[in-house]
């Protein structure tokens, strides 16, 4: 590697901030830096090693963030640079790295870039976005190809001004970068090195293997709404060399490079991941995030513990000596896991039981906020009461032909926004996360889970969460330790082994309700053995 040396990111373990909802230190019911600042401490305090950040950049907020209309800049809403540059002092003070989002697939319609695309083709903007002209049928517009975006309808949308379809592959308010044009990657660079030099320590890289489109944009599958068009967007002709391009960048600065790849299979993560000509040092990857449904949420089939062991476990088998693997179970894209692996009524059960089966593993953990005190998805009565553009899609166009009992109920089980409730710090009102109204709905059980009550007991999720962190960073095995899982089609218990140097430690979980138990663990109980150390 050439450069700055990177730092160990393999023995490190991360917070994710979703700014919005997690503190408001300036009283307008909106999360900020400044209550980031304020919670940097207990952020430390939980042993972690690092921050990441969802967006926090100027946006509408058509996707919350991830619809940028700045890239170089903080969202008012937020604070400023300089009060980021505070947070970002404070957390090198405090041994935490920070990383960003970088979001290159696609900007907002509202950042200037697009807004001069737009004017039309003989402007120094007019490629950094994919244009096409319209197809003609019977002298009607018809869109270029049959492609569906993910967030909302069809993947193009039509521009008076312009005369031309643009294409977005999420929501309408949020056009794809035409990463062909090599001026939009000597941009991506620039605001690469303008953070770099910040002093941020990397970047976690938004659907980085959908930058590169196929050339002709051929018609996708027409059965197969919503990712239709996948296999001509994802790991793209020109991937690996524009990955490489970045990935310069990021080693003039050692700084760490994490891609998220939706449906991205194992063999195709190899690509990006081995080696030290490798272009991405961790991947964030669906696969343990569909043990209950297919397309990320969506589509709903109930919990299957055997789905998700097997997803575990052909991720550290085929990473193992290879690459890395990146943890987690939570994130602001998906509903809360107890709610979904696990169970609410059984919450102190299955949340620490849900805690141990991916910390101990081998890779570096990322944890959800929130996720450390048991959070649970919330129960809105109406869909007008949502904020998530892709949920409230969901309920107009996927649900549309249930009951409004299940519609909504399927919403409960698959809404984003469930990710998205205001932090729970105290039995205050407003669960402790703002003087003010909130921004959106506090979960009701604010009341019973929050990080106050769970600090003074020592049995609670979170102190579970510290102990399992303190444990994983003191044990080399549990750090570089080979992985094995054992009774592998058993459907209630998830049993593996992580080895190193002579010592074994076995990690032992059920995931079962009271009725059938097997009668060798109570429900959702962990246990974990060690032994062979000196």
């Amino acid at each position: 590697m050439t450069g700055v040396k990177q730092y160990d990111f393999r023995s490190m373990s991360f917070y994710q901030i979703w700014i919005r909802s997690f503190c408001d230190g300036n009283g307008d019911g909106i999360g900020d830096l400044y209550g980031v600042y304020d919670k940097l401490e207990y952020i430390k305090s939980l042993g972690v090693d690092g921050i990441w950040f969802s967006p926090i950049y100027p946006s509408p907020n058509a996707d919350y963030g991830y619809d940028i209309s700045d890239y170089r800049n903080i969202h008012p809403d937020y604070g400023d640079l300089a009060q980021f540059k505070k947070v970002l002092q404070k957390a090198h003070g405090l041994g935490l790295k920070v990383i960003l989002d970088l979001v290159i697939n696609h900007t907002s319609d509202e950042h200037p870039w697009f807004l001069e695309s737009r004017k039309g083709k003989d402007n120094p903007y007019s490629d950094y976005y994919i244009w096409r002209d319209p197809k003609w049928k019977r002298r009607a517009k018809r869109p270029p190809n049959n492609w569906f975006s993910q967030f909302e309808g069809l993947a193009w949308e039509y521009d008076d001004l312009r005369e031309q379809y643009y294409l977005h592959v999420f929501a309408k308010k949020q056009p794809d970068l035409n990463m062909d044009n090599p001026k939009v990657r000597e941009e991506v660079k620039g605001i690469m090195r303008f953070w770099l030099d910040m002093g941020v320590d990397g970047f976690r890289e938004d659907v980085i293997t959908y930058i590169s489109k196929h050339p002709q944009l051929p018609d996708g599958i027409p059965f197969l709404p919503a990712i239709n068009g996948l296999p001509f967007y994802k790991d793209g002709p020109n991937l690996l060399t524009y990955l490489k391009e970045f990935r310069e960048v990021a080693r003039e600065y050692g700084a760490i490079q994490i891609g998220e790849a939706p449906m991205t299979p194992v063999k195709t993560a190899l690509r990006y991941l081995t080696g030290e000509d490798r272009v991405l040092d961790m991947m964030i990857q669906f696969d343990t995030m569909m043990a209950d449904c297919f397309l990320t949420e969506f589509v709903h089939h109930g919990f299957w513990l055997a789905k998700l062991k097997r997803a575990f476990s052909r991720w550290q088998y085929a990473l193992a000596g290879k690459a890395w693997n990146a943890l987690y179970l939570e994130n602001h894209d998906h509903p809360r896991v107890i709610s979904r692996y696990g169970s609410e009524k059984y919450w102190r059960e299955s949340g620490t039981m849900l805690a141990a089966c991916y910390l101990f593993q081998q890779g570096t953990p990322f944890i959800y906020q929130g996720q450390e005190i048991g959070m649970t998805n919330i129960r809105l009565s109406s869909i007008d009461q949502y904020k998530d553009v892709a949920s409230i899609h969901a309920y107009h166009a996927f649900y549309k032909h249930g009951s409004e009992e299940k519609r909504m109920h399927r919403i409960h089980l698959a809404s984003r926004d469930s990710a998205r409730t205001p932090m729970q710090w105290s039995v205050a009102s407003n669960a402790g996360f703002s003087s003010a109204q909130p921004w959106f709905a506090v979960n009701p059980n604010y009341t019973q889970i929050n990080v106050e009550q769970e600090e003074r007991d020592p049995d609670s999720i979170l102190n579970f969460y510290r102990r399992c962190l303190a444990l994983r960073k003191s044990s080399q095995t549990l750090l570089w330790g080979h992985y094995r899982e054992y009774i592998r089609h058993s459907r209630k218990i998830y049993l593996y082994e992580r080895s190193y140097a002579g010592e074994r430690i076995l990690v032992m979980l059920c995931n079962y309700p009271e009725t059938g138990t097997t009668g060798i663990l109570r429900p959702y109980e962990v246990r974990v053995f060690q032994w062979g150390s000196e």
